[in-house]
């Protein structure tokens, strides 16, 4: 993996500079900083050699439980979560602050108890779920105890509209029996995962945006099947994973069901505003932690005569990844701060925004790494590649770019026709 830069505190530290933070959430931001820089991610080699030399690679490093605990104690816990009796009761721009910071590392999220699937789910169960459904399933993944999925995702629709579900939740007796084959379920292939949450379609003849509903589905119920694992460019990104799964007459009681029939779409757009926040702003950790490493081979290297530093090619490839690292924060921050003032739909430009641009920067700034780390950088010794996969697939999940850029152009069309329409004042 990437090793630490002696740039990476400064760069954290300016990047708040131009948000007036509170000192509760600076001096949060620099705990969180510090855990990361000097615990989570020594602890790197030890994770991921642990899974090299597993006979399974479905297993849990224990260094993760160790971190776990180490954040339960530093009070690094469900920082995510705006709800204080729970989390650390900040809004998304505070958040997407910590984010960012905990980008720089690939387990430092699930340290915190702050890794996707299980935040939108517990977002998903704080919102709309029974005092029963809470207690059940919400406490266990609030302790860090148990993981869980999210099953929306299905390989024979266009399942970026997710009105398009055809997998089937149907009423017999006291219970539902649900049928369909989900697959990019991430999560499913930890060996901690005990709930998923199912999105099929429950209202066939109801308006396109009623059909669907949601339901609460343990692991072990009879029909619950793994098919595979899937890998992105070849990642599996065990012990977590994604799976292609098959829900064959499984049955659930109704109380499972989460807010009402017909809820689901309601509920998965609630779901997805403040996680594709999260997705962006831990994009630019990880940029950060590109760009420092770009910088240090870049110091470190000498070529035909010269450190590389020296060579106008790669002093260009530094200075276009800042700005567009920069561009990018800001556009984030800028998005989170709307949400803050006037709610996640009123933000939802800014929102398809940061969720085009951030992957595109992340893209293009490894990009620039690996090449000046040349074979190196192609390996798995960097951790580029591996952070390069990542920012790919994230052009896609929670909505390709296709989705996002549809959203700004139609919301820019209605501003120019409503500028339009309205009559001029002399």
């Amino acid at each position: 993996m990437m090793n630490e830069s002696p740039l990476c505190r400064k760069a954290c530290s300016e990047t708040r500079m131009p948000f007036d933070w509170s000192p509760a959430v600076r001096a949060l931001a620099d705990k969180l900083l510090a855990f990361v820089e000097d615990v989570v991610r020594p602890a790197e080699a030890e994770y991921y050699g642990y899974l090299a030399e597993a006979p399974s690679r479905w297993v849990v490093p224990p260094v993760m439980e160790a971190l776990k605990a180490e954040a339960r104690r530093a009070g690094l816990w469900n920082l995510f979560l705006p709800d204080r009796e729970h989390g650390a009761g900040l809004g998304n721009l505070e958040y997407a602050l910590l984010a960012g910071i905990m980008g720089r590392s690939p387990l430092a999220a699930e340290a915190c108890n702050c890794s996707a699937p299980d935040t939108g789910n517990m977002e998903v169960l704080l919102r709309y779920g029974t005092k029963e459904q809470k207690a059940r399933w919400l406490a266990p993944l609030l302790a860090g105890e148990i993981r869980s999925a999210f099953a929306m995702t299905e390989p024979d629709v266009a399942s970026s509209d997710a009105t398009n579900i055809r997998a089937t939740i149907e009423a017999d007796g006291d219970h539902y029996v649900l049928n369909g084959r989900k697959w990019w379920i991430s999560g499913a292939m930890d060996p901690r995962c005990r709930l998923v949450i199912f999105m099929g379609m429950s209202n066939p003849d109801a308006d396109r945006h009623r059909r669907q509903s949601m339901i609460l589905v343990p692991m072990d119920t009879p029909g619950v099947r793994i098919v595979r694992p899937l890998t992105v460019f070849g990642y599996d990104d065990a012990p977590h994973g994604h799976a292609e799964m098959v829900f064959e007459n499984v049955r659930v009681p109704k109380a499972n069901l989460l807010l009402g029939e017909g809820r689901g779409f309601e509920i998965a757009q609630g779901r997805l505003g403040p996680g594709r926040i999260h997705h962006c702003m831990r994009l630019i950790g990880l940029a950060e932690r590109s760009l420092e490493s770009l910088v240090e081979r870049a110091c470190g290297r000498v070529a035909f005569g010269r450190p590389l530093a020296e060579q106008g090619t790669v002093r260009e490839a530094i200075a276009r990844s800042r700005i567009e690292i920069e561009q990018a924060r800001l556009l984030t921050l800028a998005a989170a701060a709307r949400m803050d003032r006037e709610g996640n739909k009123a933000a939802r430009r800014e929102i398809a925004m940061i969720k085009v641009a951030a992957p595109a920067m992340a893209l293009a700034v490894i990009d620039r790494a690996i090449q000046v780390h040349g074979a190196a950088g192609v390996s798995a010794d960097t951790g580029l590649a591996a952070g390069w996969a990542a920012a790919r697939s994230l052009r896609i999940a929670d909505g390709p770019d296709a989705v996002h850029l549809e959203t700004v152009a139609r919301l820019e069309l209605g501003r120019w026709n409503d500028a339009k329409s309205t009559p001029h004042r002399a």
